[in-house]
């Protein structure tokens, strides 16, 4: 009755045998595990002001959530490298993640190493979707993770900042950053109807028509 399925839920699982059992293509809108319709905003987003992301370097403050594990896998396709910080006990899990190699990725303790140089900065809330019980707690651990002007000034002059909203101000992100001349959310938010609206045409036509 359908030619697409797209998928928001929990457990990456539920989608896995979804797809397994599906005669149409199965799109993930979003699990715990993985965002990639979010980042392929966020590539094309940084595509659209600074270019090609090859070589360049992302760092990822905060949460090892689903952005960030989509992220890393994205470096992986794509060449470029994640610096990734994370306050004790919530690191990434390579395994899980499926990542091949250390090579595109380099793990921080403190966050302001590492945005440094970095052309990229991004970051999300501090408690994601079904984690809700762990708020209060979440809030003390990433205290030492919010991307304000401080911490901004240590990426590149022309450094970008992201974020895939809502966001918290005063939390993960100070709203000078946000509000500040470096973020490109807006635009980034936008991005994921023009992405998605391209990925359904792939997925339908198997091509995407350019209008050559």
């Amino acid at each position: 009755m359908v030619d697409l399925i797209m998928i928001r839920t929990y457990e990456h699982d539920i989608i896995k045998r979804f797809a397994e059992n599906s005669r149409v293509p199965i799109i993930n809108g979003l699990t715990d595990e993985y965002h990639p319709c979010q980042i392929m905003s966020d590539i094309f987003t940084y595509t659209e002001y600074r270019g090609s992301i090859e070589g360049k370097t992302v760092a990822w403050i905060g949460d090892s959530n689903n952005m960030c594990n989509t992220w890393l896998q994205a470096a992986e396709i794509f060449n470029f490298k994640v610096h990734v910080s994370t306050p004790p006990g919530y690191d990434i899990n390579p395994e899980r993640i499926g990542l091949n190699s250390t090579t595109h990725y380099e793990e921080f303790a403190d966050p302001r190493k590492a945005v440094i140089d970095a052309d990229l900065v991004t970051t999300d809330v501090w408690t994601s979707m079904g984690f809700e019980a762990e708020a209060e707690q979440r809030k003390n651990d990433f205290a030492a993770f919010c991307v304000n002007t401080e911490m901004m000034s240590l990426a590149k002059k022309d450094a970008l900042f992201m974020h895939c909203l809502p966001a918290h101000r005063g939390e993960e992100v100070s709203a000078e950053v946000l509000d500040g001349p470096q973020s490109v959310v807006w635009d980034e938010a936008e991005n994921r109807l023009h992405t998605q609206k391209a990925l359904m045409e792939y997925l339908l036509l198997g091509k995407l028509d350019t209008g050559s």
